[in-house]
């Protein structure tokens, strides 16, 4: 690292200001006792309007913080202060002096979170928003129990005019709280968040790691996530004296700020956007927050390529993306040639659309629609983007990668769709997996003895009068909510994994059973079922005693 990639600044121009330690402490004290976290918030719109501004739908809140402003003071409070950031309404300065009465409207001010509107009053210039977690949820380990925070990004698309700027911060969208969802979390010494943003995936890679560096291309992404970080130091455990000792903010594009490092844990949401490039356009044309500047799905190609080689032996990286799906091709096709044989790979695909829809997603996503020449325009240089490259279709999904341990190889490739809904957080589900991955390739799976997964259950189905079923599946309540077809071999042998029997033995009880029929192949038969049972322990229906 260079000391120019590091980034201290406090006073980025047009970001909120992160050097008055004062005022920032005045800040969250004031949030504290009115109750602007989100519980209280919920509670403050009620269950309706809170699920309309959960779709960007601002009408009902307004409507409900309208009749609260008049209400008792701690109330009315906090309405004003809901009313200003979550829904861009303007506030006058006696509203705001008595509804933050450490900080005023003169510190707000001050630290670049408002701005002077017209008729007297100030509106936001930024969103400032309540944001948290339980520890109990299972989200982290080692977290000492949760956290309730503020976080601080740029107004989106439904809180303000016109397109967005160019260099926007994004706040707290889909993405990143899916990225939370499904990272495997354990107590790492050093971990570093690829694109930080505003800084939600560092806030929570502090509750388990000893020191998160946060890289971003963006100087406002950087002021943003360190605003935020000193803003709720007490809560996130970092000395505002002191930031450089838990976190490392570090300024350049993709592993350039790292180059020569290694990390135990990588997380990252990386702008993953496949976005048109046109002649002549500058980085300052794109959207930072999400077009990474390389044509098609380049950006996230370069990142599995690359990210093994900032992983410490047994570190894991953990990313979103998208890939392109070209017309007669499997969906899979592009990953597995990005990935490296020296490291362990998995995919999941979430979600595939055609070009329309995902032109129609990303414009809507900027309020490019907004400008009905911009929105055709742009609407027809996406198609035309993917039709030079015979796209017929772009996958989403989740990306886990590792370095092998010294002396060890690879024991994990895999690439899967999975569109139904899942169990979240599915981060502990995903490192549980991994381990049984690793348990499979160290241990003799005929000598293991094995006990059936207490969210597992089974169904069987068969046609009236019938003697047998005809289909027998296996069903996961948790984590991944895998389904399996079982043969009437495996079923069986899986009613008897109750931890007494080996693998072995009660494949050689079947084996006896059954292999009384002519052409009856008792090899065939039993490396079969043995790989069956393999996969069952994989996928976590069968789980070591």
């Amino acid at each position: 690292m260079t000391d120019s990639t590091q980034f201290t600044a406090g006073n980025t121009p047009d970001a909120p200001r992160s050097d008055l330690p004062g005022l920032l402490g005045a800040l969250a004290s004031d949030l504290r006792t009115i109750r602007y976290t989100v519980d209280g918030v919920a509670d403050l719109l009620g269950e309706a309007a809170h699920s309309a501004l959960s779709r960007d739908q601002l009408i009902p809140a307004l409507i409900v913080t309208d009749r609260a402003a008049h209400g008792e003071p701690t109330t009315a409070a906090l309405a004003a202060v809901v009313r200003l950031w979550l829904l861009a309404e303007p506030q006058r300065a006696e509203t705001l002096d008595a509804a933050l009465p450490g900080t005023r409207t003169e510190g707000l001010l001050e630290l670049g979170l408002v701005e002077p509107s017209a008729e007297g009053l100030v509106q936001a210039r930024a969103d400032l928003r309540p944001y948290g977690w339980d520890g109990a949820a299972g989200t982290d380990t080692d977290d000492g129990g949760g956290a309730e925070l503020w976080v601080a990004s740029d107004l989106a698309a439904h809180q303000s005019a016109g397109v967005l700027r160019h260099d926007h911060v994004l706040g707290i969208g889909q993405a990143s709280t899916t990225l939370v969802q499904v990272t495997a979390r354990r107590h790492v010494a050093r971990a570093l968040d690829l694109g930080t943003g505003c800084g939600i995936q560092t806030f929570h890679l502090l509750h388990h790691a000893e020191h998160v560096t946060a890289t971003d291309i963006s100087e406002r992404a950087l002021a943003f996530t360190r605003f935020n970080l000193l803003l709720n130091a007490e809560e996130l455990h970092v000395d505002p004296a002191d930031l450089e000792s838990r976190v490392s903010l570090r300024l350049g594009s993709l592993l350039e700020p790292v180059a020569g490092e290694e990390f135990e844990l990588v997380v990252s949401n990386p702008p993953f956007v496949i976005t048109p490039r046109s002649t002549g356009e500058a980085a300052a044309d794109q959207f930072t927050y999400r077009d990474g500047g390389l044509p098609g799905d380049g950006i996230v190609a370069s990142l599995v390529r690359a990210l093994p080689s900032v992983l410490a032996p047994g570190g894991t990286a953990q990313l979103l993306g998208n890939w392109e799906i070209p017309a007669g091709s499997s969906w899979a096709g592009r990953p597995q040639s990005w990935a490296s044989p020296d490291a362990d790979v998995w995919f999941i695909q979430r979600e595939r659309v055609g070009p329309e829809q995902y032109a129609e997603t990303w414009l809507q996503d900027a309020s490019e629609a907004r400008d009905r020449r911009l929105y055709q325009d742009s609407y027809a240089a996406y198609l035309d983007d993917f039709a030079s490259r015979s796209v017929q279709a772009i996958g989403f999904g989740m990306i886990w990668l590792r370095r092998p341990a010294e002396g060890s190889k690879p024991v994990i490739s895999r690439f899967e769709e999975i569109t139904y809904p899942i169990e979240q957080p599915v981060g502990p589900h995903l490192g549980a997996a991994v381990e049984r991955a690793d348990w499979l390739a160290a241990h003799e799976l005929a000598d293991a003895h094995l006990l059936v997964a207490e969210d597992v259950t089974e169904e069987r189905h068969q046609r009236p009068g019938a003697e047998h079923p005809g289909v027998i599946l296996l069903r996961q309540g948790a984590g991944l909510r895998r389904t399996n077809l079982l043969s009437t071999e495996l079923a069986g042998l899986v009613s008897a994994c109750d931890g007494d029997l080996s693998v072995g033995q009660i494949v050689g009880a079947l084996e006896a059973l059954l292999g009384g029929d002519d052409g009856f192949d008792a090899e065939t038969f039993r490396s079969g079922l043995l790989s069956d049972v393999g996969n069952l322990v994989r996928d976590g229906f069968l789980l070591p005693a």
